[in-house]
């Protein structure tokens, strides 16, 4: 056998994943047949999703660290479109995310590190960005 094709996966030590252990294909990278297959971002570019199919081919690189899955492209279904509930949804999670917590409650254009500083720079006496700094 070679050695190559036998893998211990990270979850559990005593069963090696071999090649062709019958759940899906894996293959090294390079290796696939990419006329039907595409990742999940490839199909998003095309306008499909892979609609609850399972992936058909794993495919590995750097060793096994780094995996991507290959969807089937004839059953992949069309991308659903972007309802007004969906905007609004996102809008708000944006807003939340912009928005400082602190008094001022000022909506910024980019996302706030709220874990590092909890408060925008505003508010923050030494870190006040001022003309000069700024």
């Amino acid at each position: 056998m070679d050695p190559r094709s036998t893998r211990t996966s990270a979850w559990s030590t005593s069963t090696p994943m071999t090649l062709g252990d019958g759940s899906i294909p894996v293959l090294r990278w390079k290796q696939a047949g990419y006329e039907n297959l595409a990742t999940r971002r490839q199909l998003r570019e095309m306008g499909l999703r892979p609609g609850g199919q399972q992936p058909a081919v794993r495919i590995e690189c750097r060793r096994g660290r780094r995996i991507a899955y290959l969807y089937r492209i004839d059953l992949a279904k069309p991308k659903l479109p972007m309802t007004l509930a969906k905007k609004l949804a996102l809008d708000k999670a944006m807003t939340a995310r912009q928005t400082c917590p602190g008094p001022c409650g000022r909506r910024y254009f980019h996302c706030l590190s709220l874990k590092k500083l909890g408060t925008c720079l505003g508010l923050r006496p030494r870190l006040r960005p001022r003309a000069d700094n700024y």
